[in-house]
């Protein structure tokens, strides 16, 4: 009897292990394809997204990092002239291991970052990079109420988070840095450099995380001494 449960285990391993395997990979592959596909960019400048496509391995795509067994880990679509929002229903959130996300340097103007994101998060999301994505003065990169800027709530295990180089605001309102710092609680890494945090209330501060090791912000905002951190990257800001 023994014998006969070993071999029977040993079959599901080898057979039904692998197809599982096989209908992940698909799956991913077509989540990424529908999400290039539900994305405005501009493809003769374009350098990843235009190497998506049906034909070849995902894992092969530029911007696409894959784990050694085969899951996609990493999305890289900075510098991809991206000019179109990302919502809720985007199949870019059925990616379900997914570690570090990279949308910087694109053009979100007006846009708003899904609470969806969270779902990420509460998987295995660890690096979320979303700079440089406010191109005038009068717009610029927004989060979806009821988050603020991540309040993105469910972004409790990320642990570097860069939102510089933005003109954040919740739906016309300035964002409640307080919970965005206290939310994640495993963060060891924020940037905010670049935000205009001086109309913040006083005591945002009080709420950082205890292992928050790296803070860059405007050395003008900065008005209190962090004890708990590693690292402090002061900006100078000539006006």
């Amino acid at each position: 009897m023994p014998t006969l449960f070993l071999h029977f285990f040993l079959f599901l391993f080898t057979n039904l292990i692998p197809a599982v395997h096989s209908n992940c990979i698909e799956a991913e592959k077509q989540s990424l394809l529908r999400f290039k596909k539900s994305l405005e960019f501009n493809s003769s400048k374009s350098t990843k997204l235009i190497t998506w496509n049906s034909s070849t391995d995902r894992c092969s795509w530029l911007g696409v990092t894959c784990s050694t067994n085969g899951c996609v880990v990493g999305l890289d679509l900075s510098r991809e002239f991206v000019s179109s929002s990302i919502d809720n229903s985007s199949s870019l959130f059925q990616l379900q291991h997914i570690q570090s996300l990279n949308l910087a340097y694109n053009n979100f103007y007006g846009s708003s970052i899904p609470s969806a994101i969270g779902k990420l998060a509460n998987l295995r999301l660890k690096v979320l990079d979303v700079s440089d994505n406010d191109i005038s003065e009068d717009g610029g990169l927004k989060f979806e109420k009821p988050q603020t800027p991540i309040e993105v709530a469910c972004l409790k295990r990320v642990k570097v988070i860069d939102l510089s180089d933005n003109d954040i605001s919740e739906d016309g309102e300035e964002p409640n840095l307080g919970t965005l710092i206290q939310n994640p609680t495993e963060i060891t890494e924020l940037n905010l450099d670049g935000l205009d945090l001086s109309a913040e209330e006083s005591d945002w501060y009080q709420t950082i995380s205890s292992s928050l090791r790296e803070l860059r912000v405007f050395i003008w905002t900065l008005v209190l001494i962090l004890v708990c951190l590693r690292a402090l990257i002061l900006c100078f800001v000539q006006k």
